[in-house]
């Protein structure tokens, strides 16, 4: 799995390619909480080129929503392939996370 960070007007956003699994679900972790202990409380995942996750990977995409659950706190997640869209849906967390098409789309009113 690669991580890349880029900085979009007042969010970070993490390019997520790979897969979000048992094994790399602690790397995406620590490359969130990395962000958060520096003040970046504005988080959009882009996975764009995710093509599977795993249970572990969606404990930290829950973790991650209860650490930033603060007014002015922006967290959401864009570009899911079919099949991480499906494992989302069927985990019931597409009620959860907001789900935008694009990352445009998404930071639109960040």
């Amino acid at each position: 799995m690669e991580i890349t960070i880029t900085a979009q007007g007042v969010a970070s956003v993490l390019a997520v390619c790979g897969r979000v699994d048992t094994v790399t679900a602690g790397d995406l972790e620590s490359a969130i909480n990395g962000l958060i202990e520096k003040g970046n409380r504005k988080l959009l995942l882009d996975f764009e080129g995710v093509s599977y996750i795993s249970s572990g990977g969606l404990r930290v995409l829950l973790a991650t929503a209860k650490k930033l659950r603060n007014d002015g706190d922006r967290y959401a997640l864009c570009r899911l392939s079919p099949e991480v869209q499906k494992v989302m849906k069927l985990a019931g967390f597409t009620s959860i996370f907001s789900i935008y098409a694009s990352p445009e789309e998404a930071l639109a009113g960040w």
